[in-house]
């Protein structure tokens, strides 16, 4: 009975990081006044439908018209503001021509005008729209590379950034001389504007040389249309310093909000919590050794705190696929690499998910691990570090009954992971 009201804990904390981050409370908290003329409303991203339905709450009586992609799935009764789904983290054709349209509406803008974008994690392969002579299926295929290769959210966003026509500032610039705000829920360590969702209205500082030397790094396989566009050594979008004065960006969520609000109720609790980062990098299962190793020095010498003890920390992690056939996200390969260190020891119970609801590609969010999991996949003779070998989290924690699954939560603050430690 323990475990299960440890397992109801983590899940409480969870929830406490989700709706800390809920777009729905926090928009209208950045908005100026319901304007009288018409505003353009555009963006992308597993939080934009949330977004989009929430200027509309904030601004009733206002004339409001534009487009927003969102993941298949997420979609919100938004009755001004146009949604359109689209495949996530590969791109398709729904937001290639979504993304055309977003662009022509940008063009068509004038100096009297206002364009709010709405932009969250996710956007990037949302947003699609490639640059030059590449085609969508050659995004593709780079765009499936990276995600399998082990490369950080900012290096695959760099390379993201010059193989499209409308990210890396690229949208700022088609709607000049309009006036562009973009409100932002981010997804990245750092809480760089220009990484989330790569950037569409913000200044960015990248080169294309850059991004083609991340590709040459994870050994990709280059298309000759990619390597051609690349091998210039330009900006992503070298804009005057005029444009960018009339622009502005306002950060409405970030992870470290989520943190501190599972840090207040962790404490609420009884537990004394240790935020140990927001922007926390590296291989999954090797910040999950660490993290175990934590874990251990508490349990064993009190230290930094004697239990009970929070360990609560958010970022994103990565995940080299060693066997394509595996399932899972890099939460559960975290979760997996865990329970491989701490094994059934029954004062540890810990939760990973990412906050979009989504890890990976799959339908669960995360996963739990604890004593009972243990016994669980004991009995069932679940070999954890096999399954690990062959990146397959979803099948352990399904076969163990100890997945996390919440559907898509319309926003997206990274990873969340806790420990208590009882």
């Amino acid at each position: 009975m323990h475990e299960i009201e440890q397992q109801q804990l983590v899940r409480n904390l969870f929830d406490a990081a989700v709706a800390a981050a809920d777009p729905i409370k926090l928009v209208s908290q950045h908005l100026p006044a319901e304007p009288k003329a018409t505003i353009h409303v555009v963006g992308a991203g597993k939080a934009s439908a949330s977004m989009a339905l929430a200027i509309e709450q904030a601004w009733p009586n206002a004339n409001i018209n534009g487009l927003v992609i969102t993941p298949y799935g997420s979609l919100m009764p938004t009755t001004k503001i146009k949604l359109i789904e689209a495949r996530h983290p590969v791109p398709d054709e729904q937001g290639l021509a979504a993304s055309e349209k977003i662009l022509t509406l940008a063009t068509q803008l004038g100096s009297e005008d206002t364009l709010l974008c709405l932009i969250s994690g996710g956007g990037s392969a949302l947003m699609s729209m490639p640059a030059g002579t590449v085609t969508l299926a050659e995004k593709q295929q780079i765009n499936k590379a990276l995600l399998s290769s082990g490369a950080a959210i900012d290096e695959m966003n760099c390379v993201r950034k010059h193989l499209s026509a409308i990210k890396g500032g690229r949208l700022a610039m088609a709607a000049y001389p309009a006036k562009v705000i973009t409100l932002a829920v981010s997804d990245v360590p750092g809480d760089d504007f220009s990484v989330i969702a790569s950037g569409p209205t913000v200044r960015d500082d990248t080169t294309a040389a850059q991004a083609l030397a991340l590709l040459n790094r994870y050994n990709i396989k280059l298309p000759d249309s990619v390597d051609a566009l690349l091998s210039k050594t330009s900006s992503s979008a070298q804009m005057s310093d005029e444009l960018w004065a009339n622009t502005e960006a306002h950060m409405i969520a970030t992870p470290q909000q989520s943190l501190e609000a599972a840090a207040k109720l962790a404490k609420s609790y009884g537990y004394q919590p240790l935020i140990l980062g927001d922007a926390i990098e590296g291989e999954a299962r090797d910040v999950a050794k660490v993290m175990a190793a934590m874990t251990k020095q508490v349990c064993q010498y009190k230290q930094p705190v004697p239990a009970p003890v929070a360990l609560i920390s958010g970022g994103e992690t990565t995940v080299t696929l060693r066997n394509k056939g595996g399932r899972g996200g890099r939460n559960g390969e975290f979760l997996l690499s865990f329970a491989n260190e701490i094994g059934d020891n029954p004062r540890v119970t810990a939760l990973a998910c990412d906050t979009d609801g989504i890890d990976g590609s799959e339908d669960n969010a995360g996963a739990i691990w604890d004593s009972s999991v243990a016994k669980t996949a004991n009995d069932k003779s679940l070999n954890s570090r096999t399954y690990l070998d062959n990146n397959d989290a979803y099948s352990f924690f399904e076969a163990c009954g100890a997945l996390v699954k919440t559907g898509p939560t319309f926003t997206n603050v990274n990873d969340f992971r806790v420990i208590l430690i009882d």
